[in-house]
């Protein structure tokens, strides 16, 4: 590929709703820049960005991938992103490096739930980003009504710069509103006319439109404007892109990427209005040796530093590390410092990503994206920079997990290479985490959702061979007791030679400590126990109460009190005592009224006025108590308590209710009692569990 100066770069995300054309529109404008001799197709499984096979045989995108292009004076690096939100980590971390964006919009459609949490995610971080209504092709569609939807809903700084010649199966090109052209193809090639005859109230209406818009983003230009001058297609351009930087307009364009319509125009603008690196505000490090925070712009002259975005786990080429350089120059066979993990790495090979296809460079600059290959300790969010120079970049913040299910190996002896395998998922997916539960002896794995969960499963078989099932979680129940009993426990065993001899009284009741969850009290007078066994009962006791009487469950909030007993002078010991209290806690527990308590959960769900309705039904289904409501933006926030068993799977029923327009969080606050009903099943569940 040629050097391009800082200058002449541009990084863009491709965003949006999923199945709204971002991997065809990727395809299409590599084919157009003369990378691809053929067009690849999602639904054959052969285009450039989609190269998993879970993506192929699911015809969705599941990782972002990075597609290089050179379009007149510019080099793009296009980032093709997932469009469904189990997979909103590698949209967080394209958009970390990005700095403009293409939302895509289905022209039948038009604005779905992936939209509106694109344009938020776009808006929260102030990336430049304008609108492609794809599919102009298809059946039903409208790009009138479409363009209408997006300024009702995002504003009158939404203006459409193209507008559509024919649509459906008629569909054959678009006019250019800023260079006043018509784009058309005829036979498999886009021919420059004239604009054709009917379409002149169209083009005046959306033409006032950008000349105003650009008017305004100009001082110089509004003054012009006002004097009733004719703005020149410079000057519109000009007006434009200072309102696109300034998130002051948002440019809609249209076409199909199937038909290659409209592509070409796409490339236009990202060159003529999207930012280069040297146009976006400063960013922020920290330099290490003053020890505080700074900020630059992307400046080749400065020492290297550059920042890890994303991470791939290749079994077969090893880890691969995708970086944005952020100051000078890195160089093939060179050295660079870790400073998150503090130490030196060397760089055998940088090269550019296409896909899977790698490019191999001598040298990067200030502001591009490319990649290294077996790096020994950097991992995703990590700062290389020069060793003489250290600066440390903020981490990127991705989103928790919020759904959790148990995993385990299909054949017997496979634990290790899981535990192997998930440690490699972790590296390049930041929103997946592991644990083992040492209660429930489960390993869990936890994510954005089922089918985030699910693919964890299919990519630990494709590049592992580890076949693996997912279960439901077990849940952490307690036991407790509601009222007071007493009990005696009395091991005696006597065969000959030194016996064994141990004897209690203890009372069992309700705990009077919020901080513990057992309370033991010595009330032994005249020695009826000898102090030097009374460690040993208490012991007996804590130990016995891993596990209660109801259903073999930790048991939590007890107060026992040691009040008499008796010993054998030659056959008593710590052991016969520890004995004696286990068997006391059989009898008392089980006639202190036990009963089964469930982990509760606070729960704040975040979701539109509307579904406040659906939201709060479902909650009070799950055993939920609503706590209160409060506006959240242009949301509603709705607090509540829930026990846990009813929320494993609430991260699927959320998108279901609000058609996906919802988030949650959660967090544990307490032990409750299970209702009787529901303890039943649960004990009865928990024995025959035991049982086999």
């Amino acid at each position: 590929m040629k050097d391009y100066k800082t200058k002449n770069l541009r990084n863009v995300a491709i965003i949006g709703h999923g199945s709204s054309g971002k991997t065809s529109l990727t395809e299409a404008m590599l084919y157009n820049t003369g990378v691809l001799d053929r067009f690849g197709k999602v639904d054959d499984g052969n285009t450039t960005t989609d190269y998993d096979p879970e993506e192929i045989k699911r015809r969705i995108s599941i990782t972002a991938a990075i597609a290089p292009c050179d379009w007149k004076d510019v080099r793009i690096n296009f980032i093709d992103t997932p469009g469904y939100f189990d997979f909103v980590g590698e949209l967080v971390a394209s958009l970390s490096v990005s700095d403009s964006a293409i939302i895509t919009v289905d022209s039948v459609s038009g604005i779905e739930v992936g939209t509106e949490k694109a344009w938020d995610l776009v808006e929260e971080r102030g990336v430049p980003h304008l609108f492609f209504i794809n599919k102009m092709d298809r059946e039903n569609s409208n790009f009138f009504k479409v363009e209408t939807e997006l300024r009702e809903v995002f504003g009158n700084k939404v203006v459409p710069i193209q507008i559509p010649i024919g649509s459906e199966a008629d569909f054959k090109g678009v006019i250019d509103l800023i260079d006043m052209k018509a784009k058309i193809m005829q036979g498999n090639k886009i021919i420059e006319t004239e604009i054709p005859s009917g379409y002149e109230d169209k083009i005046e209406d959306f033409r006032n439109i950008i000349i105003e818009a650009a008017a305004q983003s100009d001082e110089e230009l509004m003054e012009k404007y006002f004097d009733g001058e004719e703005l020149t297609k410079e000057e519109i351009i000009k007006g434009l892109k200072i309102g696109v930087l300034s998130d002051e307009i948002i440019p809609i364009l249209c076409g199909s990427s199937i038909k290659n319509i409209g592509i070409d125009c796409v490339m236009d603008t990202v060159e003529r209005l999207f930012p280069s690196p040297l146009d976006v505000k400063n960013y922020t490090f920290k330099n290490v040796k003053a020890g505080e925070t700074e900020e630059r712009g992307f400046d080749i002259g400065l020492p290297f530093s550059a920042h890890v975005f994303k991470t791939l786990a290749d079994p077969f080429v090893g880890k691969i590390s995708m970086f944005r350089v952020m100051s000078g120059t890195i160089k093939a066979d060179s050295e660079a410092f870790n400073t998150n993990k503090d130490k030196k790495e060397r760089l055998s090979g940088i090269f550019l990503l296409r896909g899977k296809k790698q490019i191999p460079m001598t040298e990067l600059i200030a502001g591009d994206i490319g990649a290294v290959a077996k790096l020994q300790y950097t991992t995703t969010g990590d700062t290389l920079c020069d060793g003489n120079n250290l600066v440390l970049f903020d981490d990127i913040k991705f989103p928790e997990p919020n759904i959790s299910m148990a995993i385990e190996p299909k054949a017997k002896g496979d634990e290790d290479k899981i535990g192997n395998g998930l440690q490699r998922l972790m590296e390049e997916d930041p929103t997946l985490r592991v644990e083992k539960n040492a209660e429930t002896r489960q390993t869990l794995i936890s994510g954005i959702g089922e089918q985030h969960l699910e693919i964890v499963t299919k990519k630990l078989a494709n590049k592992f061979g580890i076949d693996v099932i997912l279960k439901d979680l077990k849940v952490p129940y307690r036991e407790t007791i509601k009222k007071s009993a007493k009990a005696e426990g009395k091991h005696k065993k006597q065969s000959g030679g030194h016996g064994q001899y141990g004897h209690v009284w203890i009372e069992f009741e309700p705990g009077t400590s919020e901080e513990e969850d057992f309370e033991f009290v010595d009330k032994i007078v005249g020695g009826v126990v000898p102090r030097q066994y009374i460690p040993a009962v208490e012991k007996g006791l804590r130990e016995s109460m891993e596990q209660g009487v109801l259903a073999n469950y930790p048991v939590v909030n007890i107060k026992c009190t040691l009040y008499d007993g008796s010993f054998h002078p030659v056959d008593s010991a710590e052991m016969p005592f520890k004995i004696a209290a286990s068997l006391a806690y059989k009898k008392g527990m089980a006639n202190a009224g036990p009963v089964l308590l469930e982990p509760i959960y606070y729960v704040e769900v975040t979701v539109p006025d509307q579904y406040m309705g659906d939201i709060i039904g479902d909650l009070n289904k799950k055993r939920g108590r609503v706590l209160g409501m409060e506006p959240a933006g242009k949301y509603q926030k709705v607090t509540a308590e829930a026990p846990l068993s009813e929320m494993f799977k609430y991260a699927t029923d959320l998108r279901s209710m609000p058609q996906a327009r919802g988030e949650f969080t959660m967090k544990f606050v307490r032990y409750a009692e299970v209702p009787a009903q529901i303890a039943e099943k649960v004990i009865q569940a928990a024995n025959a569990e035991k049982e086999n």
